[in-house]
């Protein structure tokens, strides 16, 4: 089966040297993307579009090779075609009729023509005595201009044309590999997935960065869905994904750091790390999901204050897109069931946060920070290619989640004391632990072994994240207590 591919229409704006290296760039990604389902296809073309033509023409493989092209950067349409040596136009109207005969019975239509190289008639001249042909020779319901039920279109190249059959859309974009790799901060949310995608649908290659507040449960959740970035709109290049551990990092903040601040400079420090990490990979930019006036943390003078903790580009592809566009964006591309089984962590809750941070307090604020403590992070953050962590990681642990207690259990609280102060827990009948999220890691190994321990939060998420997190360390004795809503 053969297939037409037209192009990203700025990409035929391009100087001359410019486009012949978007298309070869093209054409490349096309042929290893394809290869997974057809290890022979053929892909060629230099100028005004790609050829593709697959090795057999089963209707399965068929179906994959458009749904592959249709999620390929770079790619405005794509056409499924018949091609045919030209002889005359009595030809093309021959050919037409075979191949539209059924679909146009009871049916409005057109006909257009798009053709290139030297003829003795015009595009219009195929229309017209094409058109008129299938009007007089099929059941037709009659030739419509205007929005008809069907569009006939013959392309024709030189001493050939095409009759198309079928077509879908494009990605858009450039081809990926086209600019330089950037590193985008991706926490499993609306915002850092689409974020993501509209870079790797610029034709940037996109490197994961994953700042690990919530355990291992967390971060296999969010592999999982920059895996399908990956998969979906990105598999012609190899791309990494660098978890960096920031449990030190938050419990460092929120014992040392003023309440109001602490978001602004959570910000920084996961800025400062990325670019450490983004230098070392030799990468030049680092992206984020923030928007305008989104959060707290997202007002203009903070961003500008979070922005001087680096020397590196920070891109924001959605800085003033609403957020009712982020999540209609993340439905169309796949990823919104993802997001909502991958909770947003925030780590840091300030009660009165700073809409308006000051150089000069976060300076004194910083001051206080222990920066060892970051350095540790970004020394133990550990690397793997996308591709090779559906093997490695995606399998998922079951938390014992239990709605009674039993004699042995001791529950604890592990929500962040400002969450306890406004709304204590008790049980009546058995003991209560306080110990907040960021201090489990280092406190859960100095309890009593003999005891049976269940991690209670308010929706129930962050315990079990947490549980997660502690039997992936060999607590056994471990699991989440959710008594449901009252």
């Amino acid at each position: 089966m053969k297939f037409i591919i037209k192009l990203f229409p700025e990409i035929t704006i391009k100087t001359p040297p410019v486009r012949k290296r978007f298309i070869k760039q093209l054409r490349k990604n096309i042929r290893i993307v394809l290869k997974r389902v057809d290890e022979n296809v053929e892909v060629a073309g230099a100028w005004d579009f790609i050829e593709l033509a697959t090795s057999h023409d089963d209707p399965v493989l068929v179906k994959q090779v458009s749904d592959l092209l249709s999620h390929i950067p770079g790619i405005a349409y794509w056409q499924q075609v018949v091609e045919y040596p030209l002889i005359d136009q009595d030809d093309i109207l021959d050919k037409a009729l075979e191949v539209n005969r059924e679909l146009l019975a009871g049916k409005t239509f057109r006909v257009t023509c798009q053709r290139s190289g030297k003829h003795d008639f015009q595009s219009i001249d195929v229309e017209r005595y094409v058109g008129g042909g299938l009007n007089t020779r099929t059941e037709a319901a009659g030739v419509k201009l205007k929005n008809p039920d069907i569009v006939v279109k013959v392309e024709i190249k030189g001493d050939r044309y095409f009759l198309v059959t079928n077509r879908g859309s494009g990605l858009g974009g450039y081809p990926l590999g086209s600019m330089e790799p950037v590193l985008s901060l991706i926490s499993g949310g609306f915002d850092s997935t689409v974020s993501s995608f509209l870079t790797m649908k610029r034709g940037i290659r996109t490197h994961f960065c994953f700042f690990n507040l919530g355990g291992h449960a967390h971060e296999l959740a969010v592999k999982e869905v920059a895996y399908y970035l990956w998969n979906r709109f990105g598999s012609s290049h190899n791309v990494n994904f660098v978890t960096v551990p920031f449990e030190g990092v938050v419990e460092e903040i929120l014992t040392k750091v003023d309440n109001s601040q602490m978001g602004v400079i959570l910000k920084r420090m996961m800025l400062r790390a990325a670019t450490q990490v983004a230098k070392e990979m030799y990468v030049e930019a680092v992206v984020t999901g923030e928007a305008v006036a989104q959060v707290s943390s997202q007002t203009l003078t903070n961003l500008a204050v979070i922005d001087s903790a680096t020397d590196h580009l920070v891109l924001r592809p959605l800085i003033a897109m609403d957020k009712q566009d982020i999540i209609d964006i993340s439905a169309k591309i796949g990823t919104e069931e993802f997001v909502k089984n991958i909770p947003e962590y925030c780590a840091v809750i300030s009660k009165n946060p700073t809409t308006k941070a000051k150089p000069e307090k976060i300076e004194a604020e910083e001051a206080r920070f222990d920066f060892s403590v970051l350095d540790a992070a970004i020394a133990d953050r550990r690397k793997v290619s996308v591709s090779d962590i559906i093997a490695d990681d995606l399998t998922r642990e079951e938390v014992e989640v239990v709605e009674t207690t039993e004699q042995n259990d001791i529950v604890i609280d592990i929500r962040h004391p400002d969450e306890e102060e406004i709304k204590p827990f008790s049980l009546a009948d058995r003991e209560v632990l306080t110990i907040p999220f960021y201090q489990l890691r280092t406190k859960f190994s100095e309890l009593n072994k003999e005891k049976h321990y269940l991690l209670y939060c308010e929706k129930g998420v962050m315990s079990q994240l947490h549980a997660m997190h502690l039997r992936d360390e060999g607590h056994e004795n471990v699991g989440v207590y959710n008594p449901g809503k009252k």
